[in-house]
């Protein structure tokens, strides 16, 4: 048995609490002042807040197929390092996890290198080319989390239809990337005046809110559950609260790049991810809907690539950057200190909300009978972002030699600490 003490948490009421916790066989065992057992582990947690482990709905860890980037290994020691006990790696892969063979392959990979959890997805159509479905229900059955053609999106309606009464009918969600191909415009930014400026070719808002639209209209008919991949527009923001407020099974997710970053900050390839930063105006949209619920969840949307490929130049660099290792200390030190969120509602859109999305029953929270997957950070340590002491094999971050605070100090899955800095 292991007991923390010492430790503070945050509370139903938002308050920040001090108790006493207690973990037995990888399951928070009890809550509140702990008897001490003898034999029990102590671990004295210095007066720091312990958070559930966050969870990040989309992920890409490169593995198989672009192992020069990264790998499940280190993708998931990167997730540690940044509180992360879930990720959910998306099918953008060689080979796509497509068919029952090639996902048994990847889950036993999955499996023998992972050191958080992992839920993979399984692609939409095969080999994400958008033409012929998936057999859901055999990759359902083997593991896959949920379905995406995620970097290409579906183009086709038909195809798209045809996705979401299989998932439907199966209970499973669609989770989208959001982009009409015919209006991309071989597009390296988000298409204004800060590109034009820069001499830059750009990429429209509607390229993204335009599939949005098709598909809440598709949800409508079929009764799928659905889910947005990186936000990024105003206008994706209004169809996703009129959609709510009507009873669709939709939902969303915002990077924390496109939280606190704008497309004026693009300085060099670093700086290029797919869909771009936005405006102002978006960003100020994309705020608010976190702040009032409409966005339910933030996920990285970690992309990692060689330093070679991003030293290309922002028309040339591949879209991405990394982030498991940078979310929490960007988003807390950019929007709670500044008093935009709450602590509270940051807890929420990293690990309590993506837990109730998809399903996971046993984790996300703080609470008797839960996994002890768990985080605890210094919210008042200050440290400079340095991509070079990164986990993940990408580098490519807008944020290196960022002052934040927020720092991981350990991270527990299942009871037992696989990332420890103190």
């Amino acid at each position: 048995m292991i007991i923390l003490k010492n430790v503070n948490i945050i509370d139903e009421n938002s308050r920040v609490t001090a108790v006493e916790i207690g973990i037995d066989k990888g399951k928070i065992s009890e809550l509140g002042k702990c008897v001490n057992v003898e034999g029990a582990q102590i671990l004295d947690c210095g007066g720091k807040l312990l958070m559930p482990g966050f969870i990040d709905a989309h992920v890409h860890l490169r593995e198989p197929g672009f192992e020069e980037k990264e790998t499940i290994r280190t993708g998931t020691m990167a997730a540690a390092a940044g509180g992360y006990t879930t990720v959910m790696p998306m099918p953008n892969l060689r080979p796509v996890p497509d068919k029952p063979e090639v996902m048994k392959e990847y889950v036993a990979k999955i499996d023998s290198d992972k050191v958080v959890n992992v839920l993979p997805y399984a692609s939409i159509t095969e080999g994400e080319k958008g033409k012929e479905l998936v057999d859901m229900k055999s990759l359902l059955q083997l593991g896959a989390v949920a379905f995406s053609d995620d970097g290409v999106g579906v183009q086709s309606s038909e195809i798209m239809r045809e996705a979401m009464k299989k998932a439907a009918e199966l209970g499973t969600m669609i989770v989208a990337h959001t982009e009409d191909n015919s209006l991309k415009n071989a597009g390296s930014v988000h298409q204004g005046e800060y590109a034009e400026k820069m001499g830059w070719r750009g990429i429209p808002s509607a390229c993204e809110y335009a599939q949005v639209e098709r598909d809440i209209e598709l949800v409508r008919e079929t009764g799928c559950k659905y889910h947005i991949c990186h936000v990024s527009t105003k206008e994706t923001i209004d169809f996703v609260r009129k959609a709510k407020k009507e009873g669709l099974k939709v939902s969303c997710e915002i990077t924390p790049h496109h939280l606190t970053l704008i497309d004026e900050d693009v300085k060099d390839g670093n700086g290029k991810m797919n869909p771009p930063l936005r405006s102002r105006e978006d960003r100020e949209a994309l705020i608010e809907a976190i702040k009032d619920g409409t966005a339910d969840i933030v996920a990285t949307d970690h992309a990692p690539h060689t330093s070679e490929e991003k030293a290309r130049g922002v028309e040339k660099a591949p879209f991405g950057i990394v982030g498991l290792e940078t979310a929490f200390a960007v988003l807390y030190t950019k929007l709670v200190k500044t008093g935009v969120i709450s602590l509270k509602r940051l807890q929420e859109v990293m690990a309590e909300v993506p837990a109730q999305l998809f399903g996971l029953s046993n984790t996300g929270k703080i609470k008797t009978g839960y996994d002890a997957d768990l985080v605890l950070v210094d919210i008042d340590e200050e440290y400079v972002i340095d991509p070079e002491r990164f986990k993940s094999m990408g580098k490519n971050t807008p944020y290196g030699g960022e002052k934040v605070f927020g720092k991981v100090l350990w991270t527990m899955v299942g009871g037992k600490v696989i990332y420890d800095v103190r």
